[in-house]
């Protein structure tokens, strides 16, 4: 059985907190979160729709801020119903803030493009496995990079790069961590993953940490606020998808109409509400999203507190969302099946989604080259020099090992905004060509 005093340990990452009398370790770790610079990146980075030009569609920084509000109030939420389980020092505020760090940097590692991007990277490695960077490479190392998951890279980050490289990173504290590996796995298992082989080690020392036993080697018992911060997500981003394929006329409100329905209950007139607000979306949706969330807030919580033992005990493998069998969820189905059959088909970003891996193939084929050629030859590689000079990563030269170099060279690439890499494309386009 899991136990909460662990759970919620405050212990950081590497190094002791100097004690804040205004502020709690969890809130700390949140203000690290918003101050770093790769949560500054996601505001260029896709959530759904590539290079939108409606301001009014989200990006990944968006998208976060969403979710950790929801993960905050469904933490809160469940604060009450389970609280005399819980350590007397902890209060619903603190509880709700571990939710709501980890949530804000649920996506903290995709790389530019969203899901297309991690394909894109997955793609170029595996088809590049004989080349000679590559072939030397370990089964294991060689997992990290075909199984490339931006959730492993977000754990690499929040662990080891941001703030302070290879010396705790932000160092947050374990409770933080813990509550954001949404699938606390090694690559070598396959995909979706939240752990490369080179943070192994970092994570085995956070799970024991927290008391949360491994399954088998390289793979881990989910800690329980896991399933609070994926409930959030699905919230956020079936509610929110919908939303933005209105606003980019993928969608009309005859659409959705059954969707928001079952999600505001019989309480709600949705035709009412449509027409009083002018048959305006972005007014209609205003004046009942709120309900919305707030009617799966309260039902996701009833779920929680059902399997409640299963959880505790590590055993709980299915979505909270997918165990609900309220009215209120038959409208997280619809909204999943909109965006399955109507959002994510949609032409225009299927075709910025083929560019992407085009973009990211040039540019996975000019460093990783460039990075390799490095190695071998240092600066006597005039191009090798200057591509290992745009990365800016002194270490990548042959003081560490191929895995780590080409590492490396995916954290420059994954933090890329969607400008940049676009950007970054077409200049080293030519220096691609004939590595």
């Amino acid at each position: 059985m899991l136990n909460w005093e662990t759970l919620l340990s405050a212990t950081r990452y590497g190094h002791p907190a100097d004690r804040d009398p205004n502020r709690s370790d969890y809130h700390r770790d949140y203000d690290r979160i918003v101050f770093s610079t790769a949560f500054r990146r996601l505001g260029r980075k896709t959530q759904v729709h590539p290079f939108s030009v409606n301001d009014h569609v989200h990006s990944r920084l968006t998208h976060s801020i969403e979710v950790s509000s929801v993960g905050r109030s469904l933490a809160i939420t469940i604060f009450h119903l389970i609280k005399q389980y819980l350590p007397k020092y902890i209060n619903e505020y603190q509880f709700g803030t571990i939710v709501q760090s980890a949530c804000l940097a649920h996506d903290i590692g995709n790389p530019p493009f969203g899901h297309a991007g991690e394909a894109a990277i997955r793609e170029w490695f595996r088809k590049n496995r004989t080349s000679a960077p590559l072939c030397g490479l370990s089964e294991k190392e060689i997992a990290d990079f075909e199984n490339f998951d931006g959730n492993a890279q977000g754990h690499r980050i929040l662990s080891k790069l941001e703030y302070h490289f290879l010396d705790g990173g932000m160092r947050l504290t374990y409770a933080t961590i813990g509550s954001m590996m949404k699938y606390p796995q090694i690559a070598k298992y396959g995909c979706p993953t939240s752990l490369f082989s080179t943070e192994a080690d970092l994570y085995s020392i956070t799970a024991e940490t927290l008391g949360l036993p491994q399954i088998d080697s390289g793979k881990w018992v989910r800690h329980p606020l896991v399933y609070l911060i994926e409930a959030a997500d699905d919230i956020c981003y079936s509610i929110l998808d919908v939303e933005d394929a209105i606003e980019l006329g993928i969608l009309t409100f005859a659409d959705v109409r059954d969707m928001f329905s079952y999600l505001c209950g019989p309480e709600v007139n949705i035709d009412r509400e449509y027409e009083e607000n002018g048959r305006n979306f972005r007014d209609f949706l205003s004046s009942i999203r709120g309900k919305a969330i707030q009617n799966l807030i309260d039902d996701v919580a009833v779920v929680f507190v059902n399997h409640y033992e299963e959880i505790m005990e590590g055993k709980l493998s299915k979505h909270l969302i997918d165990l609900s069998k309220s009215d209120v969820m038959w409208g997280i189905r619809i909204a999943k099946r909109l965006g399955v059959e109507r959002i994510y088909p949609d032409r225009r970003k299927t075709e910025l989604e083929v560019g992407s891996y085009t973009t990211l193939a040039t540019v996975l084929d000019a460093f990783i080259n460039g990075v390799y050629d490095y190695r071998l030859n240092g600066k006597n590689s005039y191009r090798a020099d200057r591509i290992v000079r745009l990365i800016g990563q002194a270490k990548i030269g042959q003081s560490v090992s191929a895995a780590e170099a080409y590492h490396q060279v995916l954290d420059f690439v994954s933090g890329m905004t969607d400008n940049y890499a676009t950007y970054l494309a077409r200049q080293i386009g030519g220096l691609a060509m004939g590595v």
